[in-house]
């Protein structure tokens, strides 16, 4: 018997029971739906988090004091002043993997405008910051390097500073702004950023060069951390070790002595992200798959119940001259069909839902081809895996005890 008569009888099958046939289906459109809409909330995450670690730099490496311990108590490592102004310009002139270097100092407090006031807060850093932290100037322009020399009283603020100080909708730029009753000239406003993945906004700073912070807010020489960035993602380790040796080797730390230091970099965070929502997409999916083992199920079940059914037929298409091979084949077409057929729909049902997640909930989602065929392979293998036992049954029938089945 040729495949074409199989698959015609197969459909003849399926036709004859349309309702049975679609609720067979169901436990596969449901899971195939499942598992696409699933891995496309896991991917989309995954994507949206890459995009905000990059809009906060993938390439940053963070470098703070390290805990010293003191009579034998550790110290708070904001307390330490380790790293140096001399750090910092050798970091910025002897290493090959560092694109970018700033230090920062950093203070709390009220800024005020007029009547208006808001607690936000200051960082001294130099340009090389805004391309660290990837900001731009929306508004005015940065500050120079002779602000830097003369520690001039000049600063660059963010958009939730410029909201809360500027309620009028004056333009912040040329304004005088006071942090600690000292004045700052606004000379820029930074481009909107909104909130980083860990929910801080990313919009409340102000940015003024290092040197006044230093010398009128602080009152201080030592550098409270240094922002690097290296010269691509892949490079960030090299960047690190470099930093580490010209360090230690600045602090005349010896061999055995534990760093006074500590660096952190975005890509350890991006790792960690990584693996958290792979996990979390991975959990999903396996929730999801479940769905794909009740309908590989509810095939079985159905074929048994069609072999139980047709019995008599089976036996008379055996003793005019079908073989056990044919018959194998008439109900695996018929389990095939029903899980492609379903899988089609899944497929289908899955994209759609996925852009209702995306359109309704407003969660990032990204549909990959790999999961569309993964779930149609694996929903093709469930029918023919949970199809074959039933139809293997149906073509080991004895003829006559067939045909006298009741």
């Amino acid at each position: 018997m040729n495949f074409t008569n199989l698959l015609r009888i197969a459909l003849r099958a399926l036709n004859n029971n349309k309702m049975r046939g679609f609720l067979t289906m169901l436990g596969i459109i449901i899971g195939v739906a499942s598992v696409i809409t699933m891995l496309a909330i896991g991917q989309g995450s995954k994507r949206s988090i890459r995009a905000q670690i990059a809009e906060m730099g993938s390439n940053m490496i963070m470098i703070h004091p390290g805990a010293d311990m003191r009579g034998g108590v550790r110290q708070d490592p904001a307390a330490m002043q380790s790293l140096k102004l001399e750090d910092f310009k050798s970091i910025q002139n002897e290493t090959r993997y560092v694109a970018a270097c700033s230090p920062s100092v950093s203070s709390s407090g009220q800024v005020i405008f007029g009547s208006n006031n808001y607690p936000s807060s200051i960082y001294g850093i130099t340009q090389d910051y805004l391309d660290i932290r990837k900001y731009t100037v929306q508004e005015g322009d940065i500050f120079s390097d002779q602000d830097i020399v003369t520690s001039a009283k000049v600063c660059i603020i963010g958009k939730t500073v410029a909201d809360n100080l500027f309620t009028n909708g004056e333009n912040p730029v040329g304004k005088i702004i006071r942090f600690s009753k000292i004045p700052f000239l606004v000379i820029g406003v930074l481009t909107p950023k909104g909130y980083n993945t860990m929910g801080m906004d990313q919009d409340d700073l102000i940015l003024a060069p290092y040197t006044t912070i230093q010398k009128r807010v602080l009152a201080i020489t030592h550098l409270q951390s240094i922002f690097c960035s290296a010269l691509s993602e892949e490079m960030t380790e090299q960047a690190e070790e470099e930093i580490t040796a010209i360090l230690r080797r600045n602090h005349k730390l010896k061999e055995t002595a534990d760093d006074d230091f500590n660096i952190r970099s975005q890509q350890e965070l991006s790792t960690m992200m990584n693996s958290t929502t792979d996990m979390m997409t991975m959990l999903l999916a396996c929730i999801a798959g479940i769905s794909l083992l009740v309908g590989g199920i509810g095939i079985m079940n159905i074929m048994y119940v069609s072999v139980t059914e047709r019995t008599r037929e089976i036996g008379l298409r055996m003793s005019i001259g079908a073989k056990g091979r044919d018959i194998l084949a008439q109900f695996l077409i018929e389990a095939i069909l029903i899980s492609v057929t379903g899988g089609i729909i899944g497929v289908l049902f899955g994209i759609g839902a996925a852009w209702l997640v995306k359109i309704i909930a407003g969660w990032p989602v990204y549909i990959q081809l790999y999961s569309v065929i993964l779930s149609f392979v694996v929903c093709t293998v469930t029918g023919v895996f949970f199809g074959w036992y039933p139809a293997r049954k149906a073509s080991n029938l004895d003829p006559i005890e067939a045909i006298r089945y009741e």
